[in-house]
């Protein structure tokens, strides 16, 4: 791997929620006041995702006392606590920007009549135990390796000892018959 992917796979969120274009969704938000933290709740409509990876964000619509305003998130950002569905929208586009122009119940999409609403979450990195599960497996088999190979020196000394044996007599033989 890459040395920029590397680091970026390690800023990735093990867990991210599945968010869709025209779902209303409620984004729990953590905000720095001074020495003070809070956790701003943001409610609206998602008009677009954007981007892959770690710079994957995605923009919430609502309109509020009759303006409307809109706000991006990091999907990966940690100042994300979470992201609730609220309600299941019915979108044919990737971009809903036809809802800037509209105002009142004109500017919400069709809800998706029967759809469940889950607040699924895609799981994009494995926990920590599994790997330290694996590292006590590749283990044992060492110890069994190192005793084996134990085994097969012992071997080795015993026959490369018999030929020098077997050659010893050879030339005793040699040397007594040329006498």
């Amino acid at each position: 791997m890459d040395i920029i992917k590397s680091i970026e796979h390690e800023q990735l969120k093990s867990k991210v929620p599945d968010i869709r274009v025209g779902n209303t969704v409620r984004v729990h938000q953590r905000i720095k006041e001074g020495n003070r933290q809070r956790i701003q709740v943001f409610e609206g409509i998602v008009i677009k995702k954007q981007n892959g990876g770690l710079n994957e964000t995605f923009t919430v619509r609502r309109v509020a006392y009759g303006v409307g305003v809109e706000k991006t998130f990091l999907l990966h950002s940690p100042l994300i606590e979470k992201v609730e569905t609220v309600r299941v929208g019915k979108a044919r586009r990737a971009k809903l920007y036809y809802l800037r122009e509209r105002l009142g119940k004109a500017a919400k999409t069709k809800e998706n009549v029967g759809a469940r609403i889950e607040n699924k979450e895609i799981v994009l990195k494995e926990e920590m135990p599994a790997e330290t599960e694996t590292a006590e497996t590749v283990e044992a088999p060492a110890e069994e390796v190192k005793a084996e190979s134990t085994v097969a020196e012992a071997h080795v000394t015993e026959s490369a000892e018999a030929p020098v044996e077997e050659v010893k007599a050879e030339v005793a033989d040699k040397a007594t018959e040329n006498k």
